[in-house]
């Protein structure tokens, strides 16, 4: 009780979570340190996601990959447990959402392996820090995912649409708000659309498909940013035997320094 979560070290928010304490939306936890977005497949599926990943770089960033049968991702939290360590995970079997869960134990086995992707929460403290504001986090919320009609470029067994998170940027602002997010290339970079929603097929900003809605109010323009739940609705398009993914907003806290996926 009372402890700010933005003033918490990466380990001290990861406690926190496999214990339970928390289980909400990670935007603004563990301030300056990067967040990423989960996806565990088979092993024989783990192939195909990387190339996929890696024909897509804008939507699925990667940062680590693990070992397979190892929870542990050696390279961005040595300490960590992917299978208790996220405050919300998704089960998909066969494209169908099964279950959410704090704790993926249960569906663990030695041929799982875990990729985790860099997250549009890393630069927000850069916008927040050069006076952008980022309306999500001002109204304690999640921040608002769409799919589009940008399609991903296919990769053996992997193809679907882009989704992108949503923030609402005063005119006068949004150039600034591509200078400073072109600057994190490796959690998703500049924007990939600005402007009208209809034009990469969203219908109704107030109906995201993921996340909660938030107001763009008069003067503000929408401005979307490639989005690593992406892999959810590549899930839901292949429909893999089985894929655990983080809840949309419910991310991995590494350990690693924004500015270490930064051009400073």
């Amino acid at each position: 009780m009372g402890v700010n979560p933005a003033h918490l070290t990466p380990s001290e928010m990861r406690e926190r979570i496999r214990s339970g304490a928390w289980t909400g939306p990670t935007a603004g936890a563990a301030t300056g340190y990067t967040q990423a977005n989960l996806a565990i497949l088979p092993r024989d599926l783990a192939f195909e996601f990387l190339l996929f990943c890696q024909r897509n770089p804008k939507p699925c960033p990667v940062l680590d990959v693990t070992e397979p049968g190892s929870p542990v991702p050696k390279l961005v939290a040595p300490t960590a447990d992917l299978r208790t360590d996220v405050p919300k995970y998704r089960v998909y079997r066969n494209g169908e959402l099964v279950e959410e869960t704090t704790d993926i134990r249960p569906w663990w086995s030695d041929d799982l392996v875990a990729f985790l992707l860099g997250c549009s929460f890393t630069f927000e403290r850069a916008l927040m820090d050069n006076g952008v504001p980022v309306r999500h986090i001002e109204e304690n919320c999640n921040v608002p995912m769409y799919k589009t009609n940008i399609p991903c470029t296919p990769a053996g067994r992997f193809s679907g649409p882009m989704v992108v998170s949503m923030r609402p940027i005063p005119q006068g602002q949004v150039v600034r708000a591509v200078q400073v997010t072109s600057r994190f290339p490796a959690v998703h970079g500049a924007p990939v659309h600005i402007g009208d929603p209809e034009a990469i097929g969203i219908r109704d900003l107030a109906k995201p498909d993921f996340g909660d809605p938030v107001p763009v109010r008069p003067g503000e323009v929408p401005v979307f940013w490639a989005c690593g739940v992406t892999p959810q609705a590549v899930a839901m398009h292949v429909k893999p035997a089985l894929m655990i993914t983080h809840a949309p907003g419910h991310m991995f806290i590494t350990d690693v320094r924004d500015e270490q996926f930064g051009v400073l």
